[in-house]
């Protein structure tokens, strides 16, 4: 017997289950369809969330190999049990995903377990092992997120030539590791292996690494990440990647001046994007219409060409971001509800989970430039900063953009420690149109690294304390 829904969402990843969830507290009866098993989509299984268990304890191993002496801990002997961290960062994913499904049943979302395939602009048919199940839906909403990409010739078998998915399992260090392409996710999972033990070499297209990201900062960040050790070829096209006896063989070319150069490694992360995944939804079959990226035409309602099918996160247009498919799943599930659901694209907030962490949000001073709009800048070091700098943390600054005549923020830019949590109070001080005045008017507690924050904010009018 079919079953009806005030809403079908499709995909349980970071924005359909958000989506889910709001849709049912706002009195709607509501279903997620999700074919990976567990819920929590790329994010929670094979993304953000095992990304930064890696990340944290391969930085915790890096601190106890080379610097807890230096600070009085004695640690000798220490050893890497690769086993280990794979199991925590496991158990890790394990209790989040199971997180979600409580929370499905805690705001009777109903979970339905399979691949979903429309029919009709209202019916869904469901397919698991053997089975196929049908459903109607009044609304749908498609939230079924991206997947890695490649470059022509190259095939990823997430053993020696991997995508991100794969650099999150591999059973040893590799003694040396190509990462193709310069952006998060590649400099990321490059510092991991790193740190573990691995020669790191990243190959990018452009002349810089982080594309899209403030320049000033993005040179500082490879200024640091080149002292921990991993190496740049910048302005560098690869051609192909081969396996050979002894591993695989990367050959690229130089952009600048042709030279064909070649590198033999252990492993390859293939890095240079992502995509959106609509495959097998039968998107043309019910007339909704796809950009020329290959993602879902929507309006600023979030409506597809087919107005009760809606689609949001990364198979739409804007960052690739969790958060920011997050605020859309709110949105659409209040707009459904006959509510204003609204996301300020000027103020989502991005964070790179190196060490240290570089987090922005707002306008870059390139674009800004480009815009033509006068601005005004203020910076300040960590190196300056009380507890970054009893924390041996001294690396990189705060950086904030101001309108000239206004004062109103309008971009921030912050390479440093612990800057992934402090860039929240500059999303939150531009969501209400603070100014720079505002901010270093606010009190800050001392010592924290926060207070770099206000005194940028200071020296936006060429007035800081403490520099």
């Amino acid at each position: 017997m079919e079953e009806n829904f005030d809403l079908l969402v499709i995909g349980g990843g970071p924005g359909g289950y958000v989506c889910a969830i709001r849709a049912a507290q706002l009195g709607l009866k509501v279903a997620c369809v999700e074919s990976r098993g567990t819920l929590g989509g790329t994010c929670l299984n094979v993304g953000c969330i095992p990304s930064k268990s890696l990340l944290n304890s391969s930085e915790l191993y890096k601190k106890a190999k080379t610097s807890f002496n230096n600070i009085g801990i004695e640690v000798n002997g220490v050893k890497l049990n690769l086993e280990k961290i794979m199991m925590n960062k496991g158990k890790s994913v394990q209790v989040l995903t199971k997180g979600v499904e409580f929370l499905f049943k805690k705001n009777k979302v109903t979970y339905i377990k399979g691949k979903a395939v429309l029919f009709s602009k209202n019916d869904v048919v469901v397919y698991e092992s053997n089975k196929k199940t049908n459903y109607k839906a009044k609304n749908i909403v498609i939230a079924t997120g991206s997947e890695s990409t490649s470059l022509p010739g190259i095939k990823i078998d997430e053993k020696d030539i991997v995508s991100s998915t794969g650099a999150l399992s591999l059973k040893k260090v590799p003694k040396k590791l190509i990462v193709i392409g310069g952006g998060y996710i590649g400099l990321e999972m490059g510092s991991v292996w790193s740190r573990l033990g691995s020669e790191v070499t990243v190959i990018e297209f452009l002349n810089h690494i982080t594309p899209g990201m403030d320049m000033e900062i993005s040179k500082e960040f490879q200024k640091i990440l080149s002292k921990q050790g991993i190496k740049f070829q910048l302005e560098s096209k690869v051609v192909s990647v081969k396996k050979s006896k002894i591993g695989v063989q990367v050959d690229y070319v130089n952009n600048k001046n042709g030279s064909k150069e070649k590198i033999d490694c252990d492993k390859v992360l293939v890095s240079v994007g992502r995509k959106p995944y609509t495959e097998g939804l039968n998107l043309s079959k019910v007339g909704v219409n796809k950009d020329i990226k290959g993602g879902i035409e929507v309006n600023k309602k979030f409506q597809t060409s087919v107005p009760n099918i809606y689609a949001i996160g990364d198979v739409i247009k804007g960052p690739m971001l969790a958060h920011k498919a997050e605020e859309e799943g709110i949105a659409v599930a209040e707009i459904l509800a006959g509510q204003a659901g609204h996301v300020n694209y000027d103020v989502i907030p991005g964070v790179i989970y190196t060490s240290p962490e570089v987090a922005y949000v707002g306008k870059t001073e390139e674009q800004l430039k480009e815009k033509k709009i006068p601005f005004k800048v203020g910076k300040f070091p960590f190196l300056a900063n009380s507890r970054a700098k009893v924390n041996n943390e001294p690396e990189g600054f705060v950086k904030i953009l101001a309108e000239i005549k206004t004062d109103k923020i309008l971009g921030v830019h912050i390479i440093g420690p612990h800057c992934g949590d402090m860039i929240a109070e500059m999303a939150l001080a531009m969501e209400f149109g603070a100014s720079a005045e505002d901010v270093a008017r606010t009190c800050h507690a001392h010592p924290t690294h926060t207070e770099a924050i206000k005194e940028a904010a200071l020296a936006v009018d060429k007035r800081p304390i403490h520099f």
